[in-house]
């Protein structure tokens, strides 16, 4: 029997069929941790760093939450999700890191996990973008699912 569903009878991709599932409230939160290294950090002032390109967390939390919402032009066996929310915070851990949490809520037939990590794995280049003049040693360090609720099961990282 394949546990993958993704994968056909005959071994080949498909889009899973959710069309006779039940819509529930469903949510998931992301976390990317991102090493950008002290000569970065110093730069930052009140939880911000202000570039030639811009505000530095403003941009990436508005190209994160893009980022949720094309996730299925991204990821080709994603389904078109109408979002409920999107919330992405980042913020300062020590004097080399930064934390990126994504959180998304639907009303739907599938999960969101996808669009989570997306979110956070893109803000985080985005900040990778916006910081490189200063310091290409930048590193995300882990991107992964730290809460999913609704559907089948629930998980929360311990």
């Amino acid at each position: 029997m394949n546990k993958f569903t993704h994968i056909n009878k005959k071994n080949q991709p498909k889009m899973v069929n959710v069309g006779d599932k039940n819509s529930t409230k469903r949510k998931a939160i992301a976390k990317a941790i991102m090493f950008l290294g002290e000569e970065i950090i110093s730069h930052f002032s009140e939880d911000e760093i202000h570039t030639k390109k811009g505000p530095v967390f403003q941009t990436a939390i508005i190209t994160g939450i893009q980022a949720v919402k094309k996730t299925s032009d991204l990821i080709p066996m994603c389904h078109p999700l109408q979002i409920n929310g999107i919330d992405i915070d980042i913020s300062i851990i020590d004097k080399e890191h930064i934390e990126i949490l994504c959180a998304v809520e639907i009303d739907g037939k599938t999960g969101v996990e996808m669009e989570a990590l997306t979110g956070a794995t893109i803000a985080g280049l985005t900040v990778y973008d916006m910081c490189k003049a200063i310091s290409q040693k930048m590193v995300i360090k882990e991107v992964k699912l730290v809460e999913k609720t609704g559907g089948k099961t629930d998980y929360k990282e311990k």
